[in-house]
């Protein structure tokens, strides 16, 4: 006979005057019948009461077929099963495990000395149960791990059904796993601290990174991380509402021993049987670039005399032969060996990025983008009243982020390694109309090649853990500064990818003295299996300590059904009202339209009709090694040429040169050294601003 029985029986409650359902369980070697209010209950082990076997007598109605007694320490407990046969199934275990502990009752009574037969069964029996209790304590043990693993999986087997339901064909019908096409490479890309993807699915089923089983219920495989259990693998005998037999390790022992009497609890419960703009990657490249020179001196020195505008200078953006409405379908068994490799909320750091979604330039450059109305930029110093300076502050910002999207496909631009730089300046619009061969320069400003009438940019990437890149803007002519620090981190999303920016910027008009302080919007990339496009969300702030104007700004998320895309509402405030004087809404890329207090409505800025003017970069030849050009020329050509392999192996030489630098720096114990920017507090401000020149100059 088996040692253990269990199954659901209804029982005669006297509180409730009726019967109630229970699910029982029959230890044949204990003697015992427990009961619980529900299978539930029993894994827990909340027993609800329990019948002693010992010197039981059973009895049975011949006008009911289903229903039974045991009578027992003078009490008598009635119990109805669903049918003749399985009553009878239950009075077959009962009568042989009564007829068992009866004879040993007998035994123990006429002082019969058990033989070394019974002795060894008996030592079975203990080490059987011995056996039980251990598995159950590792039960206890891993139930919290168990548990954030089902979650992860549960989270992992959502984002591969909305892969399937995108692409059915990627996924075995049979065995769920996810197969590439066999007519498709994969690339093979390397970045730092990471390996490359694998260049066989078989290799990706191998993985290690998810739990090896589920605690519950037939789950199917993706991607070798989650175990199909069989019907009876969660350790609870028998699923269907039938009785049936399992082994003594599948069943938790009663949290107690046997007690002394039968008993019931009180049965007063009746118990049922029964989850910006700025899209860019906070992915970091290793490394650092050569030792810091005289950073002026080499840009002095690297200058030509002579020579005009144009040979100076090109303002030619690599995104400007790049294709319109392309998307990442030919790619798409690389990107989904990219999504195998990712859970929700996961730190994208970690994942290697294939070298074709890369966007030709270097995040630095993208930051420049800021400035692609350089004109909206000075005419916040232009303005003699510190309403209308905000005012103008506001526009300038809201324009700033339509030109960093060039296209309607969403790509990564280059991580700029620790210690990269850009420089690059703008002409305003009068002075680019009648370009003068002999423009004057300015020597002490962080483009020493451009004019006092120019809004001069440059950049730096200061910290590599965490990714943290500096820029500065200023116009001497206009005397107006910006000082800017980022740090990016980014998450998986499922669908999309989130790019959290943290830091800020600061706008300075020096002849007035006044300093705005402004936040940057967090970026999402949308439909990363398809066409990819990226919309800004969050809510941000502006606000002048000095003048008391204050600006809430909220970029506003497409909703999952309807609603438009890149929306925006803002508000402006004068000093201590509570009540904005001019709301703003729109959208960022588009037309933005402004509500005054006096009821009054404009456009307040119409990104499609105004134009941006390009920046002027040196040319290649002209440039440091450091900047970002020139450092990532050869993964720009090969990506123009749509050569991805000889643009990964380019990219691959540039980082293992930094990291061989950086190994270099930690065996030396030496620390890096920023080239343009400083920190201050937490901040990171540039070290030779505008401010302090012409504060040193007065003086």
């Amino acid at each position: 006979m088996a040692s253990i029985m269990e199954g659901p029986l209804s029982k005669w409650t006297n509180v409730m005057k009726g019967w109630q359902y229970r699910w029982f369980v029959l230890d044949y070697n204990a003697g015992l019948l427990s009961y619980y209010t529900s299978k539930d209950k029993m894994m827990r082990g909340s027993r609800r009461g329990c019948v002693r076997l010992r010197g039981a007598v059973i009895g049975i109605d011949d006008e009911d077929d289903s229903t039974f007694t045991i009578t027992v320490d003078q009490k008598t407990f009635h119990f109805q099963a669903r049918d003749a046969d399985e009553r009878e199934k239950w009075i077959h275990a009962l009568e042989g495990t009564i007829l068992r502990h009866t004879l040993q009752l007998r035994e123990a009574e006429t002082g019969l000395v058990p033989s070394v037969q019974d002795f060894d069964k008996k030592l079975a029996e203990a080490d059987a149960y011995l056996q039980i209790l251990i598995d159950q304590l590792k039960k206890i043990e891993n139930l919290k791990e168990t548990t954030c693993s089902m979650v992860e999986s549960i989270k992992h087997c959502i984002v591969l059904l909305q892969i399937a339901k995108v692409n059915p064909s990627t996924i075995n019908p049979v065995d769920g796993i996810y197969q590439p096409p066999l007519d498709t490479p994969v690339v093979n890309t390397t970045m730092p601290t990471q390996t490359t993807l694998p260049t066989d699915a078989s290799q990706v089923c191998k993985s290690d990174q998810r739990p090896s089983t589920l605690p519950v219920g037939p789950v199917v495989t993706v991607m070798g991380s989650l175990q199909t259990p069989t019907p009876n693998s969660t350790g609870s005998g028998p699923s269907g509402p039938s009785s049936g037999v399992a082994s003594p390790s599948h069943i938790p022992l009663p949290s107690h021993s046997v007690p002394d009497f039968s008993y019931s609890s009180s049965e007063d419960e009746f118990y049922d049987c029964f989850p910006p703009s700025l899209p860019a990657s906070p992915l970091t490249n290793e490394g650092a670039a050569l030792k810091r020179p005289d950073t002026t001196e080499s840009l002095n020195s690297s200058m030509s005399n002579g020579t005009t505008d144009a040979d100076q200078f090109d303002s030619h953006d690599d995104r400007d032969d790049e294709g319109e409405g392309e998307s990442v379908e030919e790619h798409k068994s690389v990107i989904m060996h990219l999504l195998s490799q990712v859970r929700l909320g996961m730190d994208l750091t970690k994942v290697v990025l294939p070298t074709f979604i890369l966007e030709r330039r270097s995040l630095l450059e993208m930051y420049a983008d800021f400035f692609a109305h350089p004109d909206l930029f000075v005419s916040i110093a232009e303005q003699s009243d510190p309403r209308e300076r905000m005012v103008h502050v506001v526009k300038w910002y809201l324009s700033a982020f339509h030109a960093g999207r060039k296209g309607s496909v969403a790509k990564k631009p280059y991580n700029p390694i620790l210690g990269e730089v850009f420089y690059c300046h703008w002409d305003l619009p009068s002075e680019a109309e009648e370009p003068s061969p002999h423009m004057e320069t300015v020597s002490d400003g962080p483009v020493p090649w451009s004019s006092p009438n120019s809004v001069c940019f440059v950049a730096e990437q200061v910290s590599h853990h965490p990714p943290i890149s500096a820029f500065y803007a200023e116009c001497l002519r206009k005397k107006i500064q910006f000082n800017a620090h980022i740090w990016t981190k980014s998450k998986f999303l499922g669908m999309s990818i989130g790019v959290h920016n943290i830091g800020q910027g600061c706008v300075s008009c020096l002849e007035h003295d006044e300093h705005y302080i402004l936040t940057f919007p967090n970026g999402y990339g949308r439909s990363i299996l398809t066409v990819p496009w990226v919309e800004l969300g969050g809510e941000c702030s502006i606000s002048c300590s000095k003048s008391g104007y204050s600006a809430n700004i909220v970029f506003h998320t497409k909703p999952f059904y309807g609603g438009k895309k890149h929306r925006i509402t803002a508000e402006i405030f004068a000093p201590n009202d509570k009540k904005s004087f001019c709301s703003i809404e729109g959208e960022w890329n588009g037309v933005m339209y402004a509500k005054w207090a006096t009821g009054e409505n404009t456009v307040f800025t119409d990104t499609k009709r105004i134009g941006i003017i390009k920046k002027k970069v040196r040319k290649l030849e002209d440039q440091l090694e450091y900047e970002s050009r020139r450092l990532w020329k050869d993964v720009t050509l090969n990506l123009k040429l749509k050569d991805i392999d000889a643009a990964t192996e380019a990219k691959h030489r540039l980082e293992e040169k930094q990291r061989a630098e950086a190994r270099q720096r930690k065996e030396n114990e030496q620390q890096w050294e920023t080239r343009l920017f400083h920190e201050d507090g937490e901040c990171w401000v540039y070290d030779e601003p505008l401010l302090k020149r012409l504060a040193s100059q007065r003086h």
